[in-house]
């Protein structure tokens, strides 16, 4: 899950998921538009608005365009909201084959302007047969958007992320997760509580329809492949061709306490994995950012200041607090393990605390795109399952996270902000099963902070005959056209634009 805002802010990563069908025709017919869309240029009023991902577009192709849809799906004919889309149309419209929703990552993200911008990245014969689709998931801005009204302290990532104290304390966690429970249940009003992944999916149902599309082929990135396979286990017929990029574990007891627990936990694994990368890089003879001789050197060092910091924390002018503390240094070291590119900004990082003055932090997105966003990632992952709510199992469990994983110190089990959430979910998740037509095909790099490659695994075992994958031998989130390689490239792109896909999984080194 990502949608990365830096440096003490925000990453709103919060928090999953053969029987052949015959194509369809670029010619098929489609059934009736229900509330079809009015398009006009973005910005000019449909689908414009402030916030994360406004649809401005930087293309001038992309149009935008608001549909509206149940607030509470239970009750179909109460209050609306809208949820703003974005396109751009298929270039070669003899050869359209219909839509390509582009699904983000988050919860929090947006991809209304991804049209125009990860869009423009695919292959010429992809945008030639589809229909680009963005949109605003409900409760991001521009779409009817959410709001907690959380403190400015409980925006940082340290208290997003839940962060132990130095000595593994998680009482101020529960603390914070109470106060900031009670200021979504006081400011977020009724929508705060229909912000969760099935309905995200069943929007995505509504946005199909209001295209007149009879079938939808989707991109999912990230949290974006949960509500990917949610929609595709919901509404397995209305599905064309799924690509599901950096892959959540969908796994959980579904007893509605472990589901989106996972993800959190995910963390651990994920980033000792990304370490072993990453102080190999540091430990480079040539490297400009070099920061021990070995790669264990690299690691003990990091851990060693750490711990330092704990103790004495340095200034760190911008960020949110204004110090760098063991924390602070955890979470900046995770926030670059997402892109390998971001390696020498942690190193840099390192070395600068390592002298005791750490340059100011760089700006922070308005306050309230940080508000936006965690109240979306707030609610959909509490909504999504329920969280333990006693101190003394998140005690029990960091204690043990701690030992087994030091660099992320216990945070992967603890509690957040779901612990002190006031609404119980209204439904059990989605169980994701082998259920439904083939023409699922997974993506997924070898090395992953946010979405380890076991979790994946977890998402293809229980896709089952659905679902190929395509494991790339690459380091970072997302995969496609991103970071992961040139044949997994390939391998995605000659299924959206053909159809065809590999008769088993592959591994791309």
């Amino acid at each position: 899950m990502k949608q990365t805002i830096r440096n003490g802010s925000l990453i709103a990563v919060s928090a999953l998921l053969l029987g052949l069908t015959a194509p369809l025709a670029a010619h098929a017919s489609t059934p009736p538009k229900s509330e079809a869309l009015d398009w006009s240029p973005c910005g000019s009023g449909s689908g414009s608005g402030s916030g994360s991902g406004s649809g401005s577009g930087s293309d001038p192709r992309q149009e935008c365009a608001t549909l509206q849809v149940p607030l509470d799906y239970a009750d179909p004919g109460g209050r609306r909201i809208d949820i703003a889309v974005s396109r751009i149309a298929a270039e070669k419209p003899s050869a359209r084959r219909g839509a390509l929703l582009l699904i983000p990552g988050g919860p929090g993200g947006s991809s209304l302007d991804d049209p125009s911008d990860k869009g423009q990245e695919l292959p010429q014969k992809v945008r030639d047969s589809y229909d680009l689709i963005g949109f605003a998931p409900r409760g991001n801005a521009p779409s009817t958007a959410a709001d907690c009204g959380l403190d400015h302290g409980d925006l940082a990532l340290t208290k997003l992320r839940p962060w132990p104290t130095a000595d593994g304390s998680v009482t101020e966690n529960m603390t914070t997760a109470r106060r900031m429970s009670q200021a979504c249940a006081r400011n977020g009003g009724e929508l705060i509580r229909h912000i969760s992944t099935v309905d995200n999916a069943r929007d995505i149902d509504r946005i199909r329809a209001a295209l007149g599309e009879r079938r939808i082929s989707a991109w999912g990135v990230s949290y974006g492949t949960y509500i990917g396979a949610v929609y595709a286990q919901l509404f397995p017929r209305r599905t064309d061709r799924i690509v599901l990029d950096s892959n959540l574990d969908p796994t959980g007891d579904f007893g509605r306490t472990q589901l989106s627990r996972a993800w959190l936990a995910g963390f651990a694994p994920g980033v000792e994995d990304m370490f072993t990368q990453f102080a190999r890089w540091a430990a480079e003879p040539d490297n400009p950012y070099r920061l021990a001789d070995t790669p264990a050197a690299v690691r003990s060092d990091f851990l060693r200041l750490a711990e330092r910091l704990d103790r004495e924390p340095l200034p760190w002018p911008g960020a949110n607090p204004e110090v760098l503390n063991g924390m602070a240094l955890r979470q900046s070291m995770l926030d670059d393990f997402y892109d390998p590119d971001d390696f020498p900004a942690l190193a840099k990082l390192i070395l600068a605390a390592r002298q005791g003055t750490v340059p100011p932090a760089p700006e922070a997105p308005p306050e309230a795109v940080l508000q936006n966003v965690a109240a979306v990632g707030a609610a959909t992952i509490c909504n999504d399952s329920a969280w333990p709510t006693s101190t003394a199992l998140y005690e029990k469990g960091v204690a043990k996270n701690r030992v087994e994983y030091p660099l992320t110190a216990g945070m992967p089990a603890n509690a957040m902000v779901c612990a002190g959430w006031s609404n119980p979910p209204e439904q059990a998740p989605v169980r994701i099963t082998d259920r439904g037509p083939s023409n699922i095909l997974l993506v997924q790099n070898k090395h992953d902070v946010a979405t380890p490659l076991s979790g994946a695994l977890k998402l293809r075992s229980a896709l089952g005959r659905r679902a190929v994958m395509v494991t790339v031998n690459s380091t970072g989130h997302d995969a496609y056209l991103d970071n992961g390689n040139a044949c997994g490239d390939r391998t995605v792109s000659r299924f959206l634009a053909t159809g065809e896909r590999p008769g088993r999984d592959v591994y791309c080194a």
